[in-house]
């Protein structure tokens, strides 16, 4: 089983969970991981190169995935735009950039954790899932974990991670704070921004999603 890895802040409680999980099952000796930005495992996901993965959520329309995503209620800070007059997307994002166009934003499209440390530092930014959120009052969902076969393996990750608190062990708040450049309050503060169930008001934003872009080709 090849697992598809985002090395991003948003799935650091995904992530640990996954380490527990593996190692309490018989998936410990098969599971591997391919790590990349979520454009490119994106593509890795449809080219079957990994069986599983937090795919972009405009990629995901059709393929079989599970009740967990990314998601926003209101604000994230790790999915901007710099204002300007000229476009320029984040080459590491798919749903990002074209959320930017559904909501009608100018300039530089930032995701993921260079994007929550400009937030951090800065106050010149567009934050779109908040954006989002005050024109249509729904959720916005970056991506959904989606799989090629094995379901009732997904949907065992799914009942056991959601119904699981997650407490981030300091080593780990610390190692990712060195790696980020992000205080681990600030990760902490964060995390609390994201959300990994799909319930119904997040099915009725990807839905609403889905038609926008739909609208705008």
């Amino acid at each position: 089983m090849v697992f598809g890895k985002i090395d991003y802040l948003n799935l650091l409680p995904f992530h640990l969970f996954m380490k527990s999980f593996i190692k309490g099952s018989s998936a410990k000796a098969t599971m591997a991981y391919k790590r990349n930005v979520p454009a490119k495992i994106n593509k890795a996901f449809l080219n079957r190169r990994v069986d599983a993965a937090f795919i972009s959520s405009i990629m995901a329309k059709k393929t079989p995935h599970i009740n967990l995503g990314i998601i926003a209620k209101k604000s994230v800070k790790s999915v901007l735009v710099i204002p300007s007059k000229s476009d320029k997307k984040d080459i590491e994002s798919a749903s990002s950039n074209v959320l930017a166009n559904i909501l009608n934003v100018s300039g530089e499209v930032l995701i993921g954790d260079k994007a929550l440390r400009y937030a951090l530092q800065n106050s010149d930014y567009i934050d779109l899932a908040n954006l989002w959120y005050k024109k249509y009052k729904l959720p916005f969902v970056f991506a959904l974990l989606c799989y090629h076969k094995d379901k009732k393996t997904y949907k065992t990750i799914e009942r056991l991670f959601l119904k699981k608190q997650i407490k981030i062990p300091q080593y780990i708040l610390e190692k990712s704070s060195k790696k980020t450049s992000i205080s681990k309050k600030d990760i902490l503060e964060y995390l609390k921004l994201i959300s990994y169930k799909v319930d119904a008001k997040a099915e009725l934003g990807l839905k609403k999603f889905y038609k926008e872009a739909k609208r705008r080709n």
